[in-house]
């Protein structure tokens, strides 16, 4: 089954916000990943941005420092049907709307002077590009394997590059 580029993303949409977990990290100089981080990601809408709650001494947040900086986020999906990385932007903003807009108990369980708690960070990834890998027919894909099937055929139309940009 052929999936569009639409079809990607609203799958991408959708992990992301049935999982949240995603590893976050800056991309160093040469290309190299630099302090990935597991990471609870929030968003409000698809396309983004993508909002993260952290502490002002998580070393994400150090290596930032008051700047932006090109980062990568990874997610992979609770049942591994969906793998995906995205390329963007992060930026350290303390955005009150966005504080008050998605402020919940869980995000709160971690800030004991609660949303003006002095070591409260808030971080925006604007995502650019994604590269997402369907995983659907796992068990299907390796029953084929035995039957001498090709299982490189089946993964053919699971990847897509995404444009996030919108």
């Amino acid at each position: 089954m052929s999936h569009t580029p639409q079809e990607f993303e609203q799958k991408f949409w959708k992990a992301l916000e049935s999982d949240r977990t995603v590893m976050l990290g800056l991309e160093s100089a040469g290309g190299r990943l630099g302090l990935p981080r597991p990471m609870t990601a929030l968003y409000e809408h698809a396309h983004g941005p993508i909002w993260f709650f952290t502490a002002t001494d998580n070393g994400l947040v150090q290596a930032l420092g008051g700047d932006s900086a090109a980062a990568v986020m990874t997610l992979a999906s609770k049942d591994h049907a969906l793998f995906a990385t995205v390329t963007g932007q992060l930026h350290r903003r303390l955005d009150r709307a966005v504080i008050e807009r998605l402020w919940n108990p869980f995000i709160a369980a971690w800030y004991e002077g609660g949303k003006d708690d002095p070591k409260l960070a808030l971080l925006r990834f604007d995502p650019d590009q994604a590269e997402v890998w369907l995983n659907e027919n796992s068990l299907l894909a390796g029953v084929k394997l035995l039957l001498g099937a090709d299982p490189k055929r089946s993964y053919r139309d699971k990847t897509a590059r995404l444009d996030l940009k919108h």
